[in-house]
């Protein structure tokens, strides 16, 4: 690993994203390469990525048929605009995604991000209402510990306080929040979705009978909270809350921008739990991570309302200068061809199984009090250092870089989440150097 003695970039001018600048640039860890599972770092050491980088090189790194496509598309077409003027590959792309979304949702308006994504559904929430003449409808009801980008209408309705409280005062009025669903007095180590706290979902009639469905324009959760630290949905929550929302005219959105393209060996994870929300948010994974984009899955009866609602002109005053770039359709297109021809989606639903096991072998580890899984997602949370929360992952994560696994964590909770072409033997490696880091932790 470098440190700023011996690297010769100049570290000042950058000011790096949920990062603690000042330690990273003490003790930078620089990556040069990525090639399949590996990232290689700039002191040649090889890293394997347990992370996915974050979430998102679902496939694995530097895939020729993406590097190719995009090759190709930058020769041809680098950029045409969006508004009133379009190119074909736009339209192939949001085919092939509408594809494998769940039935019924297959209008899909593209953004570059995760957090675009969030924002998008939650104005495409608020103009459905407004169009079938319920424009009273603006309330926003999120979760505890939920994440949803970094947008303000993204961190109004998420739930984690740090992302939170420099803006309180600014946020998006009229929204809500259900409680979160982690309790390890009754989940801990629990096997794919825990038995208990499908009650919680009632939760929402209570926030209902405070405001009024009337006012009530949409419900947002991620199906799988991933950066809050992986809170796996109870058994049966999610249908309650498809069954609520239903029952009083209001529309749930999934955040699948982690838990879409085979994460949990589906294709979203509303096929995966077999709940179809009214709009999918994506990202991440929908590009390989080859080039920033992202989209949301609309239900055609919402798109439809809208669109219908004006007779003529501009329908909804929403885009992006960057909405269907041509390389990002480009590595849509590519990356979605790897899911289909590699089977990805089958394959992680098949390492599942020896993943869950190999991670729930933490479970009697130095300091872990929980290992959660669903799919290749583990959570792995460990027991905070008195006054000092985050500390003991933040190290951990830190001396399993440096030992070649690479980590993420969030709070005391360690994520794992691999591209979806890991072998056995690398699942192995990183549960067991996770396992020999956590001896030497205090």
């Amino acid at each position: 690993m470098s440190d700023t003695a011996t690297l010769a970039t100049d570290m000042s001018n950058l000011w790096m994203p949920f990062t603690a600048n000042r330690q990273f640039k003490s003790h930078p860890r620089m990556l040069a390469k990525a090639k399949g599972m590996y990232y290689t770092a700039t002191d040649g050491h090889q890293v394997l990525d347990g992370t996915a980088g974050l979430w998102c090189v679902n496939a694995g790194h530097g895939r020729p048929e993406i590097i190719e496509a995009l090759t190709r598309q930058a020769t041809e077409l680098d950029y045409a605009p969006s508004f009133q003027i379009s190119h074909e590959d736009s339209f192939h792309a949001a085919t092939a995604i509408a594809d494998i979304m769940p039935a019924g949702l297959d209008r899909i308006f593209f953004t570059n991000s995760g957090s675009e994504s969030v924002d998008t559904a939650l104005k495409i929430a608020l103009a459905y209402h407004r169009a079938r003449g319920e424009g009273q409808r603006t309330r926003l009801i999120g979760r505890e510990r939920g994440y949803h980008g970094v947008g303000f209408g993204g961190i109004s309705v998420g739930g984690i306080a740090p992302n939170r409280k420099v803006f309180s005062g600014v946020l998006l009025p009229g929204v809500d929040h259900l409680p979160h669903t982690h309790d390890l007095s009754h989940n801990a180590n629990s096997r794919g979705q825990p038995a208990w706290g499908a009650h919680l979902a009632d939760e929402l009639e209570n926030i209902i009978a405070l405001h009024d469905a009337s006012t009530i324009a949409a419900v947002i959760v991620e199906p799988l909270a991933g950066s809050t630290g992986v809170l796996i949905p109870p058994k049966g929550y999610l249908e309650r809350l498809r069954e609520i929302t239903e029952r009083h005219g209001i529309l749930l959105i999934f955040d699948e921008v982690i838990t879409g393209f085979g994460r949990l060996g589906a294709a979203t994870a509303s096929e995966c739990l077999g709940v179809t929300p009214d709009l999918i948010t994506m990202a991440k994974g929908i590009s390989n991570a080859a080039v920033p984009a992202g989209a949301v899955a609309v239900k055609r009866q919402v798109h439809d309302t809208i669109i219908e609602a004006t007779s003529s002109g501009i329908e909804f005053f929403h885009g992006y200068t960057y909405s269907a770039h041509p390389m990002a359709t480009a590595a849509v297109l590519a990356t979605l061809g790897i899911y289909k021809n590699d089977g990805l989606f089958a394959r992680a639903k098949a390492k599942s199984g020896v993943f869950e096991n190999a991670a729930h072998g933490l479970e009697t580890a130095r300091h872990v009090i929980d290992v959660r899984n669903l799919g290749l997602v583990a959570g792995i949370e460990l027991e905070p250092r008195k006054g000092a929360p985050g500390a003991r992952a933040s190290e951990v994560f830190a001396k399993c870089f440096d030992k070649g696994v690479m980590v993420r964590y969030t709070g005391d909770t360690i994520a794992i989440s691999p591209p979806l072409i890991i072998e056995d033997a690398q699942i192995a490696q990183i549960f067991e150097t996770l396992a020999d880091v956590l001896k030497t932790v205090d």
